[in-house]
């Protein structure tokens, strides 16, 4: 059994499950419910299942796991052999899976350190993976906490939604500031701000809005090393032409990633999203 550093996320990182197992990440599902159904993360409810919900405007929510189900983690992962564990996962502003974690982290049978990254999506998704490669070459639980926190420091998450309805509803964004949106038939540009999702632009058509986010992520790039996620909900062209567009812009591009988010964030951005996360190597 071999004694080393694990690196805990959650379901909202969203990391491709082959990169999960090549690096040994394991990830906390939150939960989606839908009506009177609560339904894990990536095992129990599909994107497309939450895209057809909210289209037809059922009453979607989300729920942070248990400290109980974080305990369970802590406790299985320490008996396949962790000394210690990075517990890493989205903002604290977004959601209550950090407090739920450092909850567990006290009973655990080994160290815990839990980090509020102030990320979300592949955001979050990058300082797991920075964490967990600083823990493969041997690196302690300080050293891996660093190297996340200077992962997120250096990563930037901006969004495109059509509608402000959605995170309105969610108590994700001001209903002032939704309002105001919807009156003025704008399509807004969304940035990832100290933890939160604060309006950023408002452009007039979709087309703008999504060159606009295309602009602002190539800016950001820059010429230095980075690695980006595209993601989308219902969207995989609009995703996919993005992608390729910023494949060609950026020429520090080191990976490229573009998913689907999943339905945890889908119920608070709603069908159309598109995201693009810019992280620093």
């Amino acid at each position: 059994m071999s004694r080393h550093v694990a690196i805990v996320t959650d379901s909202t990182a969203y990391l491709p499950q082959r990169t999960m197992e090549r690096h040994g990440i394991t990830a906390v599902p939150l939960t989606v419910v839908l009506g009177d159904q609560a339904l894990e993360e990536g095992t129990e409810i599909s994107t497309r299942s939450l895209a057809q919900a909210l289209q037809k405007r059922r009453s979607v929510t989300t729920s942070r796991p248990s400290p109980q189900v974080f305990a369970e983690t802590y406790r299985r992962v320490a008996e396949a052999g962790a000394t210690g564990i990075v517990s890493l996962h989205l903002s604290a502003e977004l959601s209550g899976t950090h407090d739920a974690a450092v909850l567990a982290a006290r009973e655990a049978p080994v160290p815990v350190r839990v980090v509020d990254t102030g990320m979300i999506a592949m955001a979050l998704g990058f300082c797991a993976l920075a964490a967990a490669v600083t823990a493969e070459s041997g690196g302690t639980v300080d050293e891996a906490v660093t190297a996340a926190e200077k992962r997120a420091a250096g990563t930037s998450a901006f969004f495109y939604v059509d509608t402000l309805d959605y995170l309105r509803r969610g108590g994700r964004i001001g209903a002032a500031q939704a309002l105001l949106g919807s009156a003025l038939a704008v399509k807004p540009l969304l940035q990832l701000d100290d933890g939160r999702i604060e309006p950023l632009e408002k452009v007039r058509t979709a087309s703008k809005a999504i060159a606009r986010l295309e602009e602002l992520a190539a800016d950001r790039a820059g010429s230095a090393p980075v690695d980006i996620a595209v993601h989308h909900l219902a969207a995989p062209d609009r995703a996919s032409a993005l992608a390729d567009r910023l494949r060609a812009r950026v020429p520090g591009l080191v990976e490229l990633h573009v998913s689907e988010v999943g339905a945890v964030i889908g119920a608070h951005t709603g069908p159309g999203l598109l995201g693009v996360v810019v992280s620093a190597r």
